[in-house]
């Protein structure tokens, strides 16, 4: 697999398309189903992800009872797509999240998840003194 920056190339590519179609570089909602949703504003592409994640939960759960594994492929890439959509809508880009996964590697995830709660709980104090 060819990568820039840890990133497959196909979803480098993807991901510039993707970028093409934001309102601020033209896309047009009447040609582009990306431009639309990204002219229809957050709540759009944020319940395509809501519903492509339950249809990967649904794909995964077919599955375990003798369903095609192909479907749970089909349906995390649409789940990825809309996720894209998003951190373009956002300015951030695929390189962001595997950056923040990178961060990551090595890291338990019971211990990253425990960090997480401790600076919440940090946080919330500090919010609560006046």
């Amino acid at each position: 697999m060819k990568t820039t920056d840890s990133l497959p190339d196909s979803l480098a590519a993807l991901a510039a398309v993707i970028e093409s179609r934001l309102p601020a570089h033209g896309g047009d909602p009447q040609a582009s189903y990306v431009a639309r949703l990204l002219h229809k504003g957050p709540d759009a592409f944020l319940k395509k992800i809501g519903e492509e994640a339950c249809e990967v939960v649904m794909a995964a759960k077919d599955a375990d009872h003798g369903g095609d594994k192909a479907k749970i492929v089909y349906e995390v890439a649409d789940l990825w797509f809309h996720c894209m959509v998003a951190l373009a809508h956002y300015g951030l880009t695929p390189a962001d999240v595997v950056a923040e996964l990178e961060r990551r590697a090595g890291t338990s995830g019971l211990e990253e998840k425990a960090l997480r709660k401790a600076s919440a709980r940090e946080t919330s104090k500090q919010e609560d003194q006046p």
